[in-house]
This record gives structure tokens, C-alpha cells and sequence, in this order.
């Protein structure tokens, strides 16, 4: 029987192939699809059936559970006793037991392996040796695992009981007029809604307004809610950025003043300056009797053909780089007084005759009070305004005075100023109003006046021609006297704050003149050479004061040591041409700020000498208080006075 061969076609063995060849993709996921997707579970916490949105894909196909010992462990050595291993063979048992000799089924498949990785070789050239596996080293821990349930916690309800509301009991009669009247008071407002609906523009114009005002009052409301936290870091930063001056100001003393018997010299220390007050001049300046780390400053111009805007800043020892209060003016600021007692209200004269009264508490950038035409305000500049005690009825006062002659009492009444002519000044005398057919002699210009700190009704007022009249609050007819005391305005009159009798003035006429008001010619008079913008006495001596001239120099008087010339003379600006207004002592510190024509405010610290004080011997001390300040005074004037001239009461 022949046989027939099984040889297929190559187009079969092709397709065969390609078959083989051909690969068939499956994707394993983690996902169980035999987990169900519709748990619901009861939720104690919200005490309702809930789905369970994550379910477990995990399948267990074999558990077995068992137990690892450590040999060297006395449970091990029990076991290896009671099976009769000895110790030594223990691990050779153990690993003996875990090898299993290869099957004959392995060796076929290792076999063909080989045949189609050669091709050539035959199963007799395998190796008949069995190859010595590794030995596994056994874990020496014995692990136990274990679960745990936890409780759900327990619901809590708390409860809590307050006070009823207050009730109160109210009862009353209706009768027609009642209903009536009301019925007449719901249509007069439904009237007056109407109206205002009829006075308010269209819709778009309130959509503007209102797009406006929200992107303007949104940004304050953010604001004003970290406005005290911001001025505190404000403060903060800049107390570290100035360290090296806020140690100067607490603590520094020159002390090449040990050396110098009679001569002191000025530190300077923080420079106040705003960009929006370059080029207005310092006018004005007044330290709070209360806060005394704060002053305010007057900002306008004196010269006639610069006259514009003003402004009034408040700074604060703290914070040098910006002031604390703003406030912008339509005319320049001339002067301005902050009261003692009530340290927020600041009284404010202006360049176009106008007086003004500032509340620091309200927050508006408008003063409180202002003086027209309607109710009497100057004619001229209002060169000095100052506070006084309240009238008999508890109402706030303060003066001024101006160009136009007049000085005037304003009183706060309720919400406007009255105002109170007190004397009219002219170049003969002063006159009360005249009838028809007299004539009123010439208006004298007032430039400067200051009130008496003991009696009450006197008070100084110093003149455009350079006299000096002293004038009573009662005599508004005539002077009590006048004192020919300038050649020029007198720019400033001030009385000491110890003695009784003493007050100083200065002028353009480059001097400085002490006076007694009891005696007509002066005490004492310096030749500055140069004009005199401001003086002011110290508020720690009787015998100390300073004056700031027009060449940028300052000039500090102590007549306790030096009768004829200031014990320090120092330019304090960095340019020639700038010239200093004003000065004015702390009331607590030792320290000055002078203002110059620049708009910059400059503070200065007193070296020991110009701030000295008798020492104390051992064992004696030393009288103080303001009494020893008047005798001290007092006895530089018995040495001026004549013998034969008795003071007048």
C-alpha cells in the first residue's frame, strides 16, 4: 500500500503563518466584574440609607494561614526537641525539605526548550547532576495580623436655655381722628417719595453714578478695616528704617559739651516733607498739648503774588515719611491753634480772611466750621488765631486777628460761629464805631498778638507800623499801653511762660527785644543781622529761648549765662537761599522744629547746655518748681531796672 504524503500548498502554509504571527490585544484591569455597583449602607451620622460609592475590587482566591518562628527562640527549641532534630542539622532538615527533585515532566520541557533554542541537541546531553539551588534565608520575625473595629461615636445633643424676651404691655384707644391723622401722614410720605423719584436723574445716569460710587467706596471698606493695623506696621517699618535717629532722639548726648563752658549745639534729627507741599511755605506750626509726639503744620505762602492753595498737616514723631491727617485748603493757611483740653479741635486762619475750625474725630476732609462774609469774617489775612477758656455758658471761643484792624471773639454756638468784635485797631489809638459826620482815623495792620498766662482779660497785640499795644478784653475805646518797639512788623509777641511780666517780640528789623510791660523802653535787644521769622520761649526755663532768621540759622538765647549774645548760632538748612519761618519748643522733649519757605519741617535735638540746670551739691538739694524759674528772671531785671523806676501794679 503506497502512502500518500500530507504536503499542503504554500499559499496554505502562508496563511498559517500570517495567523500565528497575528497578535490579539487584551487589556487587564484592576476592576472586579463581579463587584456589585449598588451598595446602600445605613449612615448612623446622617440617619438615613446612603450609596457607597467606592467599591471593593479586590478577589480572594487562596488564604492560607500560618506561622513563622525564630530559631533561636524558645518555642522553636521545643518544637526542634519534640520532632528530634538536633540543632546543628535543624537548618539542613529545613532546607532538604523545601528542595523537591525535578519531575520528569520538567525535564522534557527543559528538554524541548533546549531543542528549539539549538536545534542540535539531544536530551542525553543534558546534565544528569541536579543544580544546588540557593539557600532561602527564613524571615526572623514573626508577623501577626491584626483587625480592629471601631465604634461609631455616639450622638450628642446639647441644648440650652435663655431668657424670654422682655414683654411689655400696651394698650390704646382708636377713634376716628386717630385713623384719620394717620391715613394723612402715609399719603404726605407717599408725596414726598414721589417727589424725590421725580428730583433723582434717568437710570443710566444712576448706573454710572453707581458703578462709580462702588468702585470708589469698595476699595475705603477693605481699607478702613486695616487702617489702625497698617499704621502700626507703617510705624513699625519706619521706627527700623530711622533706628539710628530714634536713638539719637531717646538717647544721645553730645558730650563735647563737657568741654565747652557755655556754648550747645543742635542734632538734627527726622526731616518732615510731603510731595504735594513743595512749593508752599511752613506758616504755621503747633505742637498737641496732649499727644506730645504730634504737631500740626500750616502750609499757604506770604507772598502776595503766589497766593493759591494751602494745606494743613498733622505729623507725628512716629511716622516721619507721611503725615498722619491731610486736609486740603482753597487759600493759604496763615496760622493755626490746636486746644489744650480738647486736642482735636484746630482752629485754622486762612489768607482770604476766612477763620475755620477742624474736628480730627470726624472723618471729612471739610472743617466743621467756617466763617463768610455773611457772618463777619476778615477783610484781610488772619495773621494769628488762639484759643481761649469757654465762656460762661460752656461754649468754645478762640481769637483773631488780622490785617483789617479787628480782633475778634468766635464762638462755637450749636453749629455756626458767632463772631465778637473786641477792639479795632488804629494807627492813633483804637476807636469804637463812629457816628455821621466824625471821622475815623487810619486802620492799624495787626500782625501778632498772645494772651496773658495768669490774667485773664490782658493780652499783647503787635502792629504792621512796629508798636506794640497792651489791651484788655473789658476796654475795647482804648489801650492800656503802647510800647514803640520796631522799626518794622512786628512779626511775633509772646509772653513768658514763669513770669509774670516778661514778653519777648521780634521783627523784620533783625532784633529781638525782651521787655517788662511795666516799663516802656526794653530789657534786653539783640541784633540778629539778619530778619527775624519767628521766637519762641522754652517751656523748661525762664531764661532760654530761639529765634529763627532769614539766612537759615537758628539762635538759641540762655540770658542765665550770657546776657549779650546767643550761646548757639547754627545754619540748619542745606541751601543758602532757604529761609526759616517758625520754631517752636516741645512741650515735653528736647527738642525743636523749625519750618522753612520750602515746605519742609526739620527736627532738632538741644545739646546739654542749652537745656542745663544748676547742679546739686551733695547733701543740699536744690529748689524747684516755677518759682525758682520767676526769681531767676527776676533777678536778671534788678539788674537792668533803675533804682529810682517803681514797677507799675
Amino acid at each position: 500500500m503506497q502512502g500518500k504524503s500530507l504536503v499542503k500548498p504554500p499559499d496554505q502554509l502562508d496563511l498559517s503563518e500570517a495567523e500565528l504571527k497575528e497578535e490579539f490585544t487584551r487589556i487587564l484591569t484592576a476592576n472586579n466584574p463581579h463587584a456589585p455597583q449598588n451598595i446602600v449602607r445605613y449612615s448612623f451620622k446622617e440617619r438615613s440609607y446612603k450609596p457607597i460609592t467606592s467599591v471593593d475590587q479586590l478577589a480572594v482566591h487562596f488564604v492560607l494561614e500560618g506561622n513563622l518562628l525564630h530559631k533561636d527562640s524558645d518555642e522553636a527549641r521545643r518544637q526542634r526537641a519534640k520532632q528530634g532534630i538536633p540543632e546543628e542539622n535543624a537548618i539542613e532538615t529545613i532546607t532538604e525539605s523545601e528542595e523537591k527533585p525535578d519531575t520528569p515532566a520538567d525535564v522534557v520541557e527543559d528538554v524541548g526548550d533546549s531543542e528549539e533554542a539549538t536545534g542540535e541537541e539531544r536530551p542525553d546531553s543534558v546534565d544528569p547532576k541536579p543544580r544546588k539551588k540557593e539557600q532561602k534565608l527564613t524571615n526572623q520575625f514573626n508577623f501577626s495580623e491584626r483587625a480592629s473595629q471601631t465604634l461609631n461615636n455616639p450622638l450628642r445633643e446639647r441644648e440650652c436655655q435663655t431668657e424670654p424676651p422682655p414683654r411689655a404691655k400696651f394698650s390704646a384707644t382708636a377713634n376716628q381722628w386717630e385713623i384719620y391723622d394717620a391715613y394723612v401722614e402715609e399719603l404726605q410720605k407717599q408725596e414726598k417719595i414721589k417727589e424725590k423719584q421725580k428730583s433723582l436723574p434717568s437710570k443710566k445716569e444712576d448706573d454710572k453714578g453707581k458703578k462709580k460710587t462702588m468702585l470708589v467706596e469698595n476699595p475705603s471698606d477693605d481699607i478702613t478695616k486695616v487702617t489702625k493695623v497698617a499704621k502700626i506696621i507703617e510705624r513699625m517699618v519706619t521706627q527700623n528704617t530711622f533706628d539710628d535717629i530714634a536713638q539719637d532722639f531717646k538717647y544721645f548726648e553730645d558730650a563735647s559739651d563737657e568741654f565747652r563752658e557755655h556754648e550747645g549745639t543742635l542734632l538734627p534729627l527726622w526731616k518732615f516733607q510731603y510731595d504735594k507741599a513743595k512749593r508752599l511755605s511752613v506758616t504755621a506750626l503747633c505742637w498737641n498739648q496732649k499727644y506730645k509726639d504730634l504737631f500740626a503744620v500750616g502750609l499757604g505762602s506770604y507772598e502776595f503774588t503766589k497766593q493759591g492753595r494751602g494745606m494743613l498737616l498733622f505729623y507725628s514723631l512716629k511716622n516721619s515719611t507721611f503725615p498722619a491727617y491731610i486736609f486740603s485748603t482753597q487759600a493759604g493757611v496763615m496760622c493755626l491753634d490746636i486746644h489744650e483740653q480738647l486736642s482735636y479741635l484746630v482752629a485754622v486762619g486762612f489768607y482770604d480772611g476766612c477763620v475755620a475750625v477742624y474736628n480730627l474725630k470726624e472723618d471729612r476732609p471739610q472743617p466743621v466750621y467756617k466763617s463768610t462774609t455773611e457772618t463777619g469774617k476778615h477783610t484781610d489775612p488772619v495773621w494769628q488765631v488762639k484759643w481761649q477758656k469757654d465762656d460762661m455758658d460752656n461754649n468754645h471761643n478762640f481769637y483773631s486777628i488780622s490785617s483789617d484792624g479787628r480782633v475778634v471773639s468766635w464762638t462755637i454756638v450749636k453749629n455756626e460761629l458767632v463772631f465778637t468784635d473786641i477792639i479795632r485797631l488804629s494807627i492813633e489809638g483804637a476807636v469804637s464805631n463812629g457816628q455821621e459826620g466824625i471821622q475815623i482815623p487810619a486802620v492799624a495792620c495787626g500782625t501778632s498778638f498772645d494772651f496773658h498766662k495768669h490774667i485773664d482779660y490782658l493780652f499783647l497785640v503787635g502792629t504792621e507800623e512796629g508798636k506794640i499795644h497792651k489791651c484788655s478784653k473789658s476796654y475795647s475805646s482804648q489801650f492800656l499801653e503802647t510800647y514803640t518797639a520796631h522799626n518794622m512788623a512786628v512779626d511775633a509777641v509772646k509772653w513768658n511762660h514763669f513770669h509774670p511780666k516778661v514778653f519777648i517780640s521780634c521783627s523784620s528789623d533783625w532784633t529781638v527785644k525782651i521787655w517788662d510791660h511795666t516799663i516802656k523802653s526794653p530789657m534786653f535787644t539783640f541784633d540778629l543781622n539778619a530778619a527775624v521769622g519767628d521766637v519762641a520761649w522754652s517751656p523748661y526755663s525762664s531764661t532760654v529761648f530761639a529765634a529763627v532768621t532769614t539766612d537759615g540759622k537758628v539762635h538759641v538765647f540762655d540770658l542765665s549765662f550770657n546776657k549779650y549774645e546767643a550761646i548757639c548760632q547754627q545754619a540748619v538748612v542745606a541751601k543758602k537761599k532757604t529761609k526759616l519761618t517758625h520754631i517752636e519748643f516741645n512741650p515735653v522733649y528736647p527738642i525743636i522744629i523749625v519750618g522753612d519757605d520750602r515746605g519742609y519741617v526739620t527736627s532738632l535735638k538741644l545739646s546739654p547746655n542749652l537745656r542745663k540746670k544748676p547742679k546739686e551739691k551733695k547733701g543740699q538739694e536744690l529748689p524747684k518748681g516755677p518759682e525758682v524759674e520767676v526769681a531767676k528772671m527776676e533777678k536778671l531785671l534788678s539788674l537792668l531796672r533803675e533804682p529810682e523806676s517803681t514797677p507799675q501794679d
